[in-house]
């Protein structure tokens, strides 16, 4: 059982604080002259970081990926921030209370909080911001986890008013938020970067403020110096920011480079502080000594658009997932010491009784090509199909992506005879598509926005943004309201285990494996953080 969620039950309750455990300090020491992309060594501290992607947007209701939270959470910060254990601590608001229904949150936030331009954070910049994250103009894909939020899920569906939103600036420093039920992991869901206040003065002034250096203004660690679009991003080191003291970078400087092999290179060149194993290196790298390893709560999968032929029938959908073998893939392909996933929920998560929801509820996807076989067989009858129609699988242009896909279509060709057509697309493109249903089988990433299972199960619901895939259950639905509602703790879970076994038994996803984090450091990097349910954390790194 991983140790990072033991703690996770005592977060269960009216009080608070949800939970993992595990960064450890990654990093040893490095030569002066390794030092800042050719430039000569100096007493500037500059980390230098591969991002990827460019942001899909830094306007905290609308960047809900990981390579938007990666800039964003070290521009910015919320009422609480997680630690370094992993646990929600006191960020912008100094302290709060809770009432005893554990439903009213009252938020106090520091004095010394402000932006980067010299305006005081204000209540009213929160309320303003999570208003703006419900509101359904924004079309905010974070929207479900303000549905926590008395109103929030009725204004974002069309059916109330932002004045229905319990959240309310009582004062300049005080906000206070009333939730539907308690919900014991409150604090660790605001510490989304889609809870980041927005500057309201700022905005209304200027609508697209996030778009660029010029006008973007932070209340985090670090501030924007310079944007060059699908380029770099430059973060400086925010000296309006009240924990400036704690910041030991001078500046943070990311790349947006999407191959992993390029990546490495650029790190064996000492343009890079950090990177990623290449996974056709993976067998010669994993196991040096300067390789971290770390937990990450989430799911690499598959989706199924159910309203695309043939995967509007259960049987086909279960005779592809079936044709997967999930081992073969983590030993031979991503090589990166993952864990074969054969139900959704990653591994992590405890019971009130102590067990893993993983070990609770067992294996509900299994490699069967046999089963796989008879299950397509009957699919195709029942639609009247003599041959199948074509099938693309689509996946966001990347190496790894890439070396997964051209598995799949080996197995599917394998396992049940069917020729399946790869196609490979620009991450912002592809995405887009997802989210339009406009693509037939594609990949997927799911990573923990905060420390509950009904996180990623809430995501399959009828009309979530982040379900993309058609499918609709009211049974589902059902279980999943009640699991999110419920205070009796085991029953809650039983709920959440039941509805697993639904998602499995209707297949509109079907699993590959659970997420870890494997990075190389330079010698001369510490402090850097990675949240198993959550967010890179720059605070506390340091490069001597």
């Amino acid at each position: 059982m991983k140790k990072w969620l033991l703690l996770f039950l005592a977060a269960l309750t009216f009080t608070v604080l949800a939970a993992c455990t595990a960064n450890k300090d990654a990093g040893k020491k490095q030569d002066d002259d390794s030092g800042t992309k050719g430039e000569a060594a100096s007493e500037e501290k500059v980390l230098l970081m591969n991002n990827g992607e460019e942001p899909s947007s830094l306007n905290p209701p609308e960047g809900f990926d990981s390579v938007s939270w990666n800039v964003l959470n070290n521009l910015m910060e919320g009422m609480t921030r997680l630690g370094k254990d992993d646990k929600p601590e006191a960020a912008t608001a100094e302290s709060w209370d809770v009432s005893e229904d554990g439903k009213t949150y009252t938020f106090h936030i520091r004095e010394d909080a402000n932006w980067s331009n010299g305006d005081p954070v204000s209540a009213g910049d929160f309320e303003f911001a999570w208003k703006q994250l419900l509101d359904p103009e924004t079309g905010s894909p974070a929207a479900f986890l303000g549905y926590f939020i008395e109103g929030g899920e009725a204004f974002n569906n069309g059916e109330g008013s932002a004045d229905d939103v319990m959240v309310t600036a009582k004062d300049d420093k005080t906000l206070e938020v009333t939730l539907k039920a308690p919900t014991g992991f409150f604090l660790h869901v605001i510490s989304n970067p889609a809870f980041f206040p927005v500057n309201e003065k700022v905005a209304k002034e200027n609508p697209e403020w996030y778009a660029d250096a010029d006008s973007f203004v932070a209340n985090g660690p670090f501030k924007m110096e310079t944007w060059e679009h699908d380029s770099k991003i430059v973060m400086v080191k925010n000296d309006q920011y009240w924990d400036k003291d704690t910041v030991k970078l001078d500046k943070v400087d990311w790349a947006m480079v999407p191959q992993t092999n390029t990546e490495y290179q650029m790190f064996q060149s000492n343009e890079l502080d950090m990177t990623e194993i290449p996974s056709d290196m993976a067998d010669q790298l994993i196991d040096g000594d300067d390789v971290v390893i770390e937990d990450q709560a989430g799911l690499y999968f598959y989706r199924f658009n159910v309203e695309k032929e043939p995967f509007q029938n259960v049987k086909i959908r279960k005779a592809f997932a079936m044709a997967v073998d999930q081992n073969k893939i983590v030993d031979f392909v991503t090589k990166n010491k993952e864990e074969a996933a054969h139900g959704f929920v990653s591994p992590g998560f405890t019971d009130p009784s102590g067990t893993d929801f993983r070990e609770a509820n067992g294996d509900l996807v299994t490699f069967d090509p046999e089963k796989a076989k008879q299950l397509l067989k009957e699919g195709m009858e029942e639609e009247g199909y003599d041959k199948l129609p074509p099938v693309t699988l689509t996946y966001s242009t990347d190496e790894a992506h890439k070396a997964i896909a051209e598995t799949l279509q080996n197995m599917f060709s394998e396992n049940l005879g069917v020729d399946v057509t790869l196609e490979n697309t620009e991450w912002n493109v592809f995405s887009e598509d997802q989210k339009a249903l406009k693509l037939q089988l594609s990949r997927s990433t799911f990573l923990f926005d905060y420390g509950d299972p009904v996180n990623f199960l809430e995501s399959f619901i009828t009309g979530s943004t982040m379900n993309r895939t058609g499918w609709s259950n009211e049974e589902y639905d059902k279980l999943i309201e009640k699991a999110k509602t419920e205070t009796d703790q085991q029953k809650r879970w039983d709920y959440m285990y039941e509805a697993e076994k639904l998602l499995a038994e209707e297949m509109p996803i079907f699993p590959i494996h659970y997420y870890n984090q494997v990075y190389i450091y330079k010698d001369n990097i510490s402090g850097v953080v990675r949240h198993p349910v959550g967010y890179l954390e720059l605070k506390w790194a340091d490069k001597e």
